[in-house]
């Protein structure tokens, strides 16, 4: 067992640095990096996925590369041009709805990724819940006309009810991601009268086995989307996007560049907005340049000790 900590690049989802453990099995390394926000209930599957690439390794693939966004942070309009211009990628995503930062800033962003995709390249956003239904059709009006078309938005409030009610009032295509990924069951969550999309990522939802049962009860177009990790937890990600049996839009998995660095040579970092398909999860020889110190060692290791344990009370620990 591995611990390392990645200073980002940016702040991103509250955090400044990504920090995670590195497990190895018989069929090679899996990636425990559940948010630290997370309650021990809900990382157990993140450790499931863990244990199902280090000691199972994934279903055949269907496809040989996956097409992927560009992720665009909280940052201003000129490194949003920067990111986007330098990323290869046709598709874009872009966090909105940040606390404290004005509705203004966000439709300044979108603008600037606009004009460097130009116009045939396709924007999404992400609001991560923090609308209410009222605030989240203003502002996806406002920001549809900024980016002159929107593909699609993302989790613009907390509950189903509310997507149903946004999206019967808007004429952008609404995503479900939270509304998924953190349910009770997954499996059970009626998301087709509330989302036009499904918005699927592997390490919550316990692995892509269970991510594939997932997506087909779902009964939606799938996006496979990253929790920042490095390129060990990716390839899961990756694995779940080449099984998918159909795959209608650019995935969200090219998150890499989000870090200061990676702990592989094999870092899966997008080529003219594309990934290849790996066949297990690459090895993590460069995981001394980010070894965490004992401190956060011991952290880690300590929480990883309780999610076996519920893990193992629930059930929930294996794939």
């Amino acid at each position: 067992m591995l611990v390392y900590s990645i200073p980002m690049r940016n702040r991103f989802r509250g955090i400044t640095v990504r920090e995670g453990v590195l497990l190895e099995g018989s069929a090679g390394w899996g990636e425990f990096c559940a948010f630290l926000d997370y309650s021990d209930e809900e990382c157990a599957p993140w450790l499931a996925c863990a244990l199902e690439a280090a000691e199972q390794g994934w279903p055949a693939p269907v496809r040989s590369e996956i097409p992927v966004n560009c992720t665009v942070p909280v940052v201003s309009p000129e490194r949003a041009h920067e990111i986007v211009a330098r990323s290869g990628c046709s598709t874009a995503k872009v966090k909105v709805a940040d606390p404290g930062t004005p509705p203004a800033d966000d439709l300044a962003r979108v603008e600037a990724v606009r004009d460097a995709l130009g116009q045939s390249g396709a924007i999404r956003v992400d609001a991560n819940m923090a609308w209410d239904v009222d605030t989240a059709v203003a502002a996806i009006r406002e920001l549809d006309r900024a980016a002159r078309g929107l593909e699609y938005v993302e989790q613009p409030c907390p509950s189903i009810e509310e997507l149903a009610a946004v999206r019967r009032r808007v004429d952008v295509r609404i995503a479900a991601d939270e509304s998924i990924r953190r349910a009770e069951d997954p499996l059970k969550v009626a998301v087709a009268g509330a989302a036009d999309v499904a918005v699927i990522k592997v390490a919550p939802l316990g692995g892509v086995r269970r991510a594939l049962a997932v997506a087909e009860a779902c009964g939606l177009p799938c996006v496979v989307s990253s929790a920042v990790e490095t390129s060990v937890g990716m390839a899961a990600g990756l694995a779940l996007a080449a099984a998918l049996p159909e795959l209608d839009f650019a995935c969200g998995l090219g998150t890499l560049p989000l870090l200061t660095g990676d702990v592989t040579t094999d870092s899966l970092v997008p080529v003219n907005g594309h990934l290849p398909v790996p066949t297990h999860a690459p090895n993590p020889d460069r995981f001394t340049d980010f070894a965490a110190d004992p401190s956060t060692t011991t952290r880690w290791l300590t929480r990883l000790d309780r999610v076996r344990e519920v893990a193992r009370a629930s059930g929930r620990g294996r794939p």
